[in-house]
């Protein structure tokens, strides 16, 4: 089973967000299941910056944009601990850029022109690489134009025969979607230019075309799957996502327990496991309070909160309920973070009317965000919605019982304890359904007491760190939907 990755992410060589995090770990677990993956990125500054060692291939050729033609080069690589290889569309003009898809200012404007380049890269690369493909995985809009393009301008290449499609939606908010002049960039005729292809608001919309187009679809949570499926979660797709909707599965993303794992975490101040919990978190949550200039203090609980301070990831609530706990409940509050500057400032002034109880740290620390998650008592995720969500699961796994709301992947992970499922032994965390400041106080009010309740504390705790969220159990889950999408391959050719 040979299958593509086309994808504008994959740690180490790049990142914005949860998209680089599925493209550099699933490879490689696939792998290990004797699936021969090969993964496509464009050559971003990012990841020729990255310190992997890449190399060209020598391999050069040339792409029509509109009424010019563009060359491009092939680098090549591989994943680390694996034989996966990586192959990296270099064109200068186009990817050395300081971001992936934006400036200070804005997106970038030439965005439509740079991922066809991309997207018409990769269905190049069979021929021109001697490579063979089974399913092309398309990740999110950038790849978006790949499974109408296996239809048209691609449809005779000896090639691509019965090569089928898998498109993985990642975030639907983030669409792609550019002026209907930039039909030209495409090399696609304007008879594709309608509402059951590229069309939407009489914009181009590349995730429309994939949603459309592709053989089988999925999104990275099944509650996510769902909910896309109706506004306002669908973002005004609801129309093909529900056509399609027999198409549609929903697969979550996995963790890499081997960067994720107290048990043998280089970045900890001391490691530990389900049943020396107590005592490992115990040494590193005074080792954070010290780091983050907080008063060391065993008898209250800490709550932390890493990611981006935007409403979609619930800062809206966050920041009601915040300065009245701040100053009402004996616990304290790690934030490190950066989003919007409103929150920053706002986060920021809390902790400097409370030293003793809020420490935020404005920015991104790779190796702090792993001692968070190693001393906090609790990992609050209040999004408003999350397709997956990985830092509940690596909560899980350290023992930072998780406060969420019921939404996307949180509400596939999170299992909220109450009498019933402190009973039956499934509780790992709290959640909460309304969207509102009253419901998030609530929860974090039933987590507090719980958390006075060694019994009860320690039960949910072991439940979560000894749960198996890794990417196996996801990689087991994808290799039957690309057998699903294969099957499929000789209705369509």
């Amino acid at each position: 089973m040979n299958i593509f990755f086309a994808t504008t992410e994959a740690v180490p060589f790049c990142k914005t967000g949860g998209l680089g995090d599925v493209c550099g770990s699933l490879p490689v677990a696939l792998e290990g299941l004797g699936v021969r993956p090969t993964l496509f990125l464009p050559a971003f500054r990012q990841a020729l910056e990255s310190g992997q060692p890449i190399e060209p291939t020598g391999v050069h050729f040339e792409i029509p944009i509109g009424r010019k033609r563009v060359v491009g080069e092939y680098l090549r690589s591989t994943l680390p601990g694996s034989n996966v290889p990586v192959y990296l569309v270099e064109q200068h003009g186009y990817f050395n850029r300081p971001g992936l898809y934006r400036e200070a200012s804005g997106d970038y404007i030439d965005n439509c022109e740079r991922f066809v380049f991309f997207n018409r890269a990769v269905l190049e690369a069979p021929a021109l690489l001697g490579l063979d493909v089974d399913v092309i995985h398309c990740h999110d809009w950038q790849s978006g134009l790949i499974p109408t393009y296996l239809q048209t301008l691609y449809a005779d290449r000896p090639s691509l025969e019965n090569v089928t499609t898998l498109y993985t939606v990642h975030n639907l908010a983030y669409q792609g979607s550019f002026w209907h002049w930039d039909m030209e960039l495409t090399g696609l005729g304007w008879e594709h230019f309608n509402w059951q292809e590229l069309e939407f608001y009489g914009r181009i919309n590349f995730m429309k075309a994939a949603l459309s187009q592709a053989t089988m679809l999925s999104t990275v949570s099944p509650r996510y799957a769902q909910e896309i499926q109706d506004p306002p979660m669908s973002c005004g797709l609801e129309g093909v996502l529900r056509h399609r909707h027999a198409d549609l599965a929903g697969v979550l993303n996995g963790v890499d327990y081997g960067a994720w794992n107290p048990a043998h975490d280089a970045f900890l101040p001391t490691t530990y496991g389900v049943d020396d919990y107590a005592a490992g978190k115990a040494v590193c949550k005074r080792a954070l309070q010290q780091e983050m200039g907080l008063p060391i203090r065993d008898d209250v609980p800490l709550l932390a909160n890493i990611g981006r301070l935007a409403d979609q990831k619930g800062f809206d609530l966050i920041s009601d309920v915040m300065p009245r706990l701040a100053e009402s409940l004996e616990a304290q509050w790690v934030l490190l973070g950066t989003g919007e500057p409103y929150y920053e400032q706002m986060m920021q002034r809390l902790a400097a009317e409370h030293p003793e109880r809020v420490a935020v740290r404005v920015g991104f620390s790779n190796d702090l965000a792993h001692r968070i998650e190693a001393g906090a008592d609790m990992f609050l995720m209040p999004s408003r919605y999350e397709p997956c969500g990985l830092n509940q699961m690596y909560s899980l796994k350290y023992g930072a019982v998780p406060i969420v709301r019921e939404t996307g992947g949180l509400a596939d992970t999170i299992t909220d304890a109450t009498e019933t499922t402190l009973g039956n032994g499934t509780a790992n965390g709290f959640s909460f359904a309304d969207a509102s400041a009253y419901a998030l106080s609530n929860v974090i009010d039933r987590a507090v007491r719980a958390y006075r309740r060694p019994d009860v504390w320690r039960q949910i705790v072991q439940t979560g760190m000894q749960q198996d969220w890794s990417w196996d159990r996801s990689a087991r889950q994808y290799v039957e939907l690309y057998e699903r999408t294969m099957a499929k391959a000789p209705a369509m050719a």
